[in-house]
């Protein structure tokens, strides 16, 4: 247990090394900065953070803040606070700098639990810990922590930190799974510096890690088999994820050897299905030449597709010929010199749009005529009759002219007006109602 008793102040070496380190790593002597530095304590090891600050007139003021030991299950903490948003703030409130929201910035200190207050901050004298012969052959003086107490006391626990930090694979040593695993096994230790560099390129998760060392495979393809598991676990097509629900960390083993992506497995298994394959036939789910068939099954697939596609555009076509046909009765022309006429055609529809720089020819006005929502007709005059005039879009629901435009959407003069709603429409009215009617 610390005690505030044993509290000595900094050494003047110490702070001498720690303001001369200041001037290096933050030369713009803004906000506070916090060091730390071993010492002992009622003969236990601790850490000291201590934080620095520019005061007036430039002269730097130097506190310590925050004493974890790696023994004691309490830590000794004076002037610093914990907020939410903002984190640790170390308050200079006792030295007249600022004021602060929190009584307990005192300039006193105060004993908590160990979990608490723990500032980063690295240590300056780390080879202080090896005069301590519980942690002569630690490591501590080759491993740039900021965290040292914990990395003591996982030493502690798990001597094999050492082992792994003078090999260069520090970055595993959070994982206590495989600190478990090479603490008890001589070859597992073995099998991690035999993969050393390979450790050293990229992070490795400890499943990965430890599933690479189980089954004689690389870390390579097992990691890449964990991400593509995880990208699988969150494919939306819910057929899919029904279809490989027991297997899909077989599939991202899969995948990870064939050296291909979720989404090019997922192509093809969609072009599969579409294809009527039988997907539980080990050749269709896992071909040996994945490429090879994926590029087979996706040509299969879009060759299908094209045909299909030609199939609903000629059926397409039809109907709208049929639509076309149905409604020709209301053709209709009089003595104004004047005529409606129907489009026999979806390509009627596209030049009657883009001579008269309207939208008849797109937006869908050829699907809504084949589907008898809506009825297209053209106004003509009698001497011309192939040269796009006037359009009309006709209700079949209410009987009523929807539109009725000219070249870009102008509205017509009162002539065409007066002959398609006084003379056109009534007879259309009729006629449709003959239609319906038969």
């Amino acid at each position: 247990m610390l005690d505030k008793k044993y509290i000595r102040p900094i050494p003047k070496a110490i702070r001498a090394k720690i303001l001369d380190l200041d001037l290096w790593v933050c030369p713009e002597q803004q906000s506070t900065r916090l060091y730390a530095y071993f010492t002992s304590m009622n003969n236990e090891l601790v850490k000291v953070t201590v934080a620095v600050k520019n005061g007036k007139r430039k002269i730097r003021r130097i506190k310590q803040v925050v004493i974890r030991g790696v023994y004691s299950d309490n830590v000794l903490v004076r002037d610093v606070d914990y907020f939410y948003s903002g984190g640790y703030v170390i308050s200079w409130k006792t030295e007249g700098y600022a004021r602060h929201m929190s009584e307990r910035v005192d300039g006193k200190w105060y004993s908590t639990e160990y979990k608490y207050f723990k500032l980063h901050a690295r240590v300056i004298n780390p080879k202080f810990a090896l005069r301590f012969p519980e942690f002569k052959y630690s490591c501590i003086d080759k491993y740039p922590t900021v965290d040292a107490i914990e990395y003591l006391r996982k030493y502690l626990k798990y001597p094999t930190v050492e082992y792994l930090v003078k090999n260069g694979l520090e970055d595993y040593i959070s994982g206590k799974s495989i600190l478990e695993k090479a603490q008890k096994d001589k070859a597992f230790r073995k099998w991690l510096i035999q993969n050393r560099k390979t450790l050293q390129n990229d992070f490795y998760y400890v499943k990965v890690i430890l599933r690479a060392y189980k089954r004689g495979t690389s870390p390579e393809i097992e990691q890449r088999t964990e991400i593509i598991y995880h990208k699988l676990k969150s494919v939306s097509n819910e057929n899919f994820l029904a279809e490989y629900k027991s297997e899909i960390l077989k599939l991202s083993d899969y995948l990870a050897k064939q050296q291909t992506s979720t989404s090019t497995y997922i192509d093809y298994y969609n072009a599969c299905v579409y294809l009527g394959l039988d997907m539980s036939l080990p050749k269709n789910r896992y071909p040996h030449e994945f490429m090879k068939w994926h590029d087979i099954r996706i040509d299969e697939y879009h060759t299908s597709k094209a045909l299909e596609r030609e199939r609903e555009r000629e059926e397409y076509i039809r109907k709208f010929a049929d639509v076309a046909t149905k409604y020709l009765p209301l053709e209709f022309e009089d003595k104004t010199g004047l005529r409606v006429i129907i489009p026999r055609s979806v390509s009627d529809l596209v030049h009657e749009g883009e001579c008269l720089n309207h939208c008849v020819g797109r937006m869908n006005y050829d699907q809504k005529m084949a589907r008898e929502e809506t009825l297209i007709f053209f106004v003509r005059n009698q001497d011309n009759p192939v040269t796009p005039f006037v359009t009309v879009e006709y209700s079949l629901k209410t009987h009523q002219v929807l539109q009725c435009y000219g070249y870009h959407d102008t509205k017509p003069d009162d002539k065409v007006l007066s002959f398609v709603r006084n003379k056109w429409l009534p007879f259309a009215n009729r006629q449709v109602k003959q239609i319906q009617t038969a």
